[in-house]
C-alpha cells in the first residue's frame, strides 16, 4: 500500500444525499439506476480515491463569481482549516465533494451535476 493512501470514510451528510437520490430515482421508477450510482461509487470512485486522494479539482481554487459563492468559499476556508484540503471528485451525472487528511479522506456530499452548490453546515463534527 502506497504512503499516500487515505481510508475512506462516508459523513452522516454524504448518506443523507444518498438516500435522497434514491428516493429520487424510485419515484421517477429508475430503481435500477441507483445500483449503478453505488456500483460506480464503490467499484471506481472510493479505489481512485483511496489510491489518489488529490485527483479530483481544488474545490477552493476557483472564485465564485456571486456573493453566495464567496460566502461559501470562505465558509469552507474556516472549516475546513490548515488539516483538510477540499476537492471534488466528477463521475458520470455527479459530483462528489471530499475532504483529504493527513490519513483520512471524507466525502461530504453527493450532488447530480445540475444541482451546483454544496451546504457545508453541519458537515464537520
Amino acid at each position: 500500500m502506497s504512503s499516500n493512501r487515505r481510508a475512506v470514510r462516508f459523513t452522516a451528510n454524504f448518506e443523507r444525499n444518498l438516500e435522497e437520490i434514491r428516493r429520487f430515482l424510485d419515484a421517477a421508477d429508475a430503481k435500477a439506476a441507483f445500483g449503478l450510482v453505488i456500483e460506480d461509487l464503490f467499484d471506481t470512485v472510493i479505489p481512485n480515491l483511496e489510491a489518489f486522494p488529490e485527483i479530483g479539482r481544488d474545490f477552493l481554487a476557483r472564485s465564485p463569481l456571486s456573493v453566495e459563492g464567496q460566502a461559501l468559499r470562505e465558509k469552507a476556508i474556516r472549516v475546513a482549516g490548515k488539516r483538510w484540503r477540499l476537492r471534488e471528485y466528477i463521475t458520470d451525472d455527479y459530483v462528489i465533494l471530499y475532504a483529504v487528511g493527513e490519513s483520512a479522506l471524507a466525502l461530504i456530499a453527493i450532488k447530480h451535476h445540475l444541482r451546483l452548490s454544496f451546504d457545508l453546515k453541519g458537515h464537520w463534527a
